[in-house]
């Protein structure tokens, strides 16, 4: 899912100092591509945001099943830096994983985040462009663009939230391109906002969309989608 995916990290932005969650996605990917054929049907992230006093801490895991077990695993952890009171701070982050036996080659990413957040922190967004080092890529070199948003509606009963990644990667699938774009928007329902459901019952129900062109080796743009549930811990 947010392997960069996505990405590359993705609903980074939540109300209040904290948040963790667990996700289960269920992948329509197979039953829609035949050139998918394989594609693990389960994936499950564990995904954590943490404001502190310099900052915060993002990180995501995800983790794709098959019948066998655990196929793959990606994960992303970014660190802003912001000793000031300015909507900019400093963004690093490293990704890296395993996927089908081998190996995704370990990335590092420096550059300079902008952040909105209303005033109520229903809505938000962000944009990070950055320096990319891809270790041991015959053109290791590159930039990468990142955004992630987060919309909250209806009293909180929704939320609309999700991220998208352009970056170069030579070489980056068999017909020889060079730019990788993927987004992954979520939608979710959020059970604990609704009258007479207990407010500690922190599930959600929704989908996500995996948007992406030349991504994971393919050519091409694909548009691939889940169901899904997420429990969100206080």
């Amino acid at each position: 899912m947010k392997k960069i995916l996505l990405v590359a990290f993705l609903c980074l932005l939540c109300i209040g100092l904290k948040a963790q969650n667990i996700q289960v996605h269920y992948d329509f990917g197979r039953n829609i591509y035949d050139r998918l054929e394989g594609r693990p049907l389960i994936t499950t992230t564990v995904e954590m945001f943490k404001g502190d006093t310099w900052g915060s801490t993002y990180f995501f895991v995800d983790m794709d099943y098959t019948k066998s077990g655990v196929a793959g695993a990606y994960w992303e952890v970014s660190r802003e830096l912001e000793f000031w009171e300015s909507p900019f701070s400093v963004h690093v982050e490293y990704n890296g994983g395993l996927s089908n036996g081998g190996m995704f080659d370990n990335a590092y990413l420096l550059g300079a985040t902008y952040t909105y957040n209303s005033a109520d922190f229903t809505k938000g967004v962000t944009f990070t462009p950055m320096y990319k080092y891809i270790q041991k890529h015959k053109s290791p070199n590159s930039f990468q663009l990142t955004g992630t948003w987060y919309v909250h509606f209806s009293d909180m009963k929704f939320s609309f939230t999700g991220f998208w990644d352009l970056w170069r990667e030579a070489d980056c699938n068999a017909a020889g391109k060079d730019f990788i774009f993927i987004s992954e928007p979520q939608f979710w329902v959020n059970l604990d906002k609704f009258k007479r459901v207990n407010d500690k019952f922190n599930l959600s129900v929704g989908t996500e969309w995996e948007l992406s062109q030349n991504f994971g080796g393919r050519e091409g743009f694909f548009v691939i989608p889940t169901l899904a549930l997420k429990w969100t811990f206080d």
